[in-house]
């Protein structure tokens, strides 16, 4: 008997479900398709709702239909109710914008709730009184929270919603709202249709004007995140990103409508993929930007050849607006460009600005046969597969997540202010950290993105622009698609590369990127440390001690030897290898060499650094139970041998308590003779390797001499450490 009951319970729940259902209309309008009603549907879908969408491939009759005109909304909905049974009085119409609303409950959730109002019809509230301000002071309720009429959400009965849009005629491009507006304030119109304001967002929460007020809770106890007004301590069930609020709606619609969670993870990347066929590839235009100086050139031209993508399917437009990188750039493009569909040059000499240059970019993949555009800059470091990741999400315009290693700089912002300029939004943090992963809807991207070429072929694409008035072309591109309503995602789902840092790449230097341990780590090691490095660390390994206390270690790579050179002697100023020397604060020099010292030539941070990061390591390793960090080291400098200058070094002890000994070229190639010779233990060290250093301790134990160079040049970078 008693399964009876549950059985009959729940039958009858069933019953009422399906009849609350049944009975409710839910309508919005829409003349096009755009990314804002895709929202909106898909948040419908996911609680059940069907929606009926007016309108659908008719001209709009006003301007942004978001702002200007909405008397077409309510000519279309009075058209739609004059089609529905007008006897049935329990019909329930509920009326919503579409474009920046989204839905997130059921329903039957916001029938409930509209019951509990104990009225025929509730207008959604907001706080401003527009687009008459003069008639707030006819409002019967000034005081409470949210005191005026919104038309964006509306929920009520089909016989009063008949009533209220056949109050008076009102034109296509009339405003809906101040139409809305004069019906609610007739008190004759209020009190006999029961007309009310959802003044504490109980069902209908309206963003402009109240962004302090509403929470989104994310790190919640609750499957999925939700938002809550922390004024009325409402959850509402509908939210409309009004007005200027369209940002902080696409913000929150990363979460909302079961979007994101932190137990599900980012439900809608699955939702657009799509497989590549490789027998069937889209056509991309890669258009490549070079506009200022960038460390690593050679590396950022040399992943554009490693893209995981048939060339053959790729046509290629190579922009460098900076002659520094203009040899390089044109070598390049020599060696590669019949590989490519088809390839253009942009070069300096063209004089074309960059925002025309991103157009003709632009014009050239709508008005021809191409499926997408790859816009990717210099200072770009992707990944070979992000290309086919980025077609494969879905989305029509998305940009891999780079951002400066260890740092928070990144190709995307998270938010922007009142001016368009960039705001922090409050899980920018969590996204370039990758605390949180999935596609995210942002209003900036830049460095590096992928467009849907049927993007850029729309009617709306046509006020697409690079230039605008006291914006960059990337600001002026991303502001233009905000006002079209096309939205901008950034993945972080993987890693997909990083971005170098040019801030401190200085070309007026001989080999800048020789000075980027700083700020390109990741680039300086993979060029400039040597291959054997790490193989210095592995476990059990039996490390080279040519003499006694003396270690031998791979730590730099030939290419480093060959530029640390080459800044030497573009630099030139090599001591004359007398006691004299004024770079000393003595101004004597015991045992002198021809030498250059590192702060002659800038580089005494950046040697200093590679003592602390990549010596100091090695020396702890092998001198066990000395420990100093950072090492300190006054005597930074490389020495220059030469018969004819200075071949050899008489004896001497180093003020230091280890040395290291860099050799930058090569025995019997460069050179003839050579090589360090430790007098008390009769050993030398001749057939040095370049980029191996010797380390030995400096003090007391290891008299030693320079070996006589007599053919060529030898270069040795040398440093006293700890003296």
């Amino acid at each position: 008997m008693r399964e009876f009951i549950q059985y009959f319970c729940l039958l009858t729940l069933i019953v009422q479900y399906n009849e609350a259902s049944s009975n409710v209309k839910v309508l919005t309008v829409a003349t096009e398709d755009n990314h804002g009603l895709e929202r909106y549907l898909r948040s419908a879908k996911v609680y059940g709702i069907d929606v009926e969408v007016l309108g659908k491939g008719s001209k709009w009759s006003g301007g942004d239909m978001n702002y200007e005109g909405g008397g077409q909304k309510v000519n279309l909905l009075k058209e739609k109710l004059d089609q529905l049974d007008k006897d049935d009085k329990d019909q329930i119409v509920l009326f919503t914008d579409s474009y920046d609303v989204m839905f997130l409950a059921s329903v039957e959730d916001i029938v409930e709730r509209f019951k509990k109002f104990k009225a025929r019809v509730v207008f959604s509230a907001e706080p401003f009184c527009w687009p008459d301000a003069k008639l707030a002071t006819q409002y019967p309720n000034e005081k409470v929270s949210n005191p005026y009429l919104n038309s964006g959400g509306f929920i009520g009965y089909l016989p009063e919603l008949l009533e209220i849009v056949n109050y008076k005629p009102i034109k296509d491009k009339d405003d809906d709202q101040l139409f809305y507006t004069k019906v609610y304030l007739d008190k004759d119109m209020r009190e006999s249709l029961k007309i009310v304001l959802d003044h504490n967002a109980e069902i209908f929460q309206n963003l402009n004007g109240v962004l302090s007020d509403v929470q989104l809770n994310v790190n919640t106890t609750e499957e999925w995140p939700y938002i809550e007004n922390t004024v009325t301590k409402e959850r509402p069930l509908i939210v409309h990103g009004n007005g200027p609020a369209k940002a902080t709606l696409n913000y929150l619609s990363n979460y909302l409508a079961q979007a994101w969670s932190i137990k599900n993870g980012c439900t809608m990347c699955a939702e657009k993929k799509i497989k590549l066929e490789d027998d069937n590839l889209p056509i991309v235009m890669m258009a490549v930007f070079i506009e200022q100086p960038t460390p690593f050139m050679e590396d950022f031209l040399l992943q554009l050849l490693e893209i995981d993508y048939p060339k053959s399917k790729i046509h290629l437009l190579l922009r460098n607006n900076v002659q520094y990188h203009e040899d390089e750039v044109e070598k390049f493009f020599q060696a590669h460009m019949k590989e490519y569909a088809t390839a253009k040059r942009i070069k300096p000499s063209d004089f074309i600005p960059e925002s025309e240059a991103r157009g003709i970019a632009k014009d050239r993949c709508a008005s021809s046969a191409c499926d997408y555009l790859f816009s990717i800059d210099s200072l770009s470091r992707v990944e070979s597969g992000t290309l086919r990741y980025l077609m494969s999400s879905g989305y029509d315009v998305i940009a891999p997540l780079l951002a400066r290693p260890g740092q928070a700089w990144s190709n995307f912002w998270g938010a922007i202010n009142s001016a368009g300029f960039y705001a922090r939004s409050p899980d920018y943090m969590d996204i370039v950290y990758n605390k949180i992963l999935g596609i995210w809807n942002i209003p900036f991207i830049t460095n590096c993105y992928l467009i849907k070429a049927s993007v850029l072929r729309a009617e709306a694409a046509k006020s697409i622009t690079y230039s605008k008035p006291d914006m960059d072309p990337d600001m002026a591109f991303c502001a233009s698609l905000r006002d079209i309503g096309m939205f901008m995602h950034v993945s972080n789902e993987f890693h997909y590369g990083h971005l170098v840092n040019p801030e401190t790449f200085d070309i007026s230097r001989t080999n800048p990127d020789i000075y980027q341990v700083f700020d390109n780590k990741l680039e300086w090691e993979r060029r400039y440390l040597n291959p054997l490095y790490l193989e210095n660390f592995e476990e059990g390994k039996k490390h080279a001690m040519p003499c006694p206390d003396v270690y031998w270690f791979p730590l730099v790579s030939m290419r480093f030897c060959n530029e640390w050179i080459e800044v030497m002697e573009a630099f030139g100023k090599w001591s004359d290898g007398s006691n004299n020397d004024k770079r000393l604060e003595s101004g004597y020099e015991a045992v002198p060499t021809r030498d250059i010292h590192m702060n002659q030539v800038g580089l005494e941070r950046q040697w200093l650094h590679i003592l602390k990061e990549y010596v100091r390591p090695l020396q702890e390793m092998v001198f066990t139970g000395y420990y100093h960090n950072p090492p300190v080291s006054v005597m930074n400098f490389v020495v220059r041998y030469r018969p004819d200058e200075q071949p050899s070094l008489r004896p001497h002890h180093d003020s230091s308590t280890y040395t290291i000994n860099l050799a930058l070229n090569t025995p019997h190639v460069d050179y003839e003779g050579g090589g360090c010779r430790f007098i008390r233990y009769n050993c030398s060290v001749r057939d040095t390797k370049p980029g191996w250093l010797l380390m030995h301790p400096g003090r007391l134990t290891h008299f030693h001499e320079g070996m006589l160079v007599t053919k060529g040049t030898r270069y040795i970078m040398i440093s006293f450490v700890d003296p």
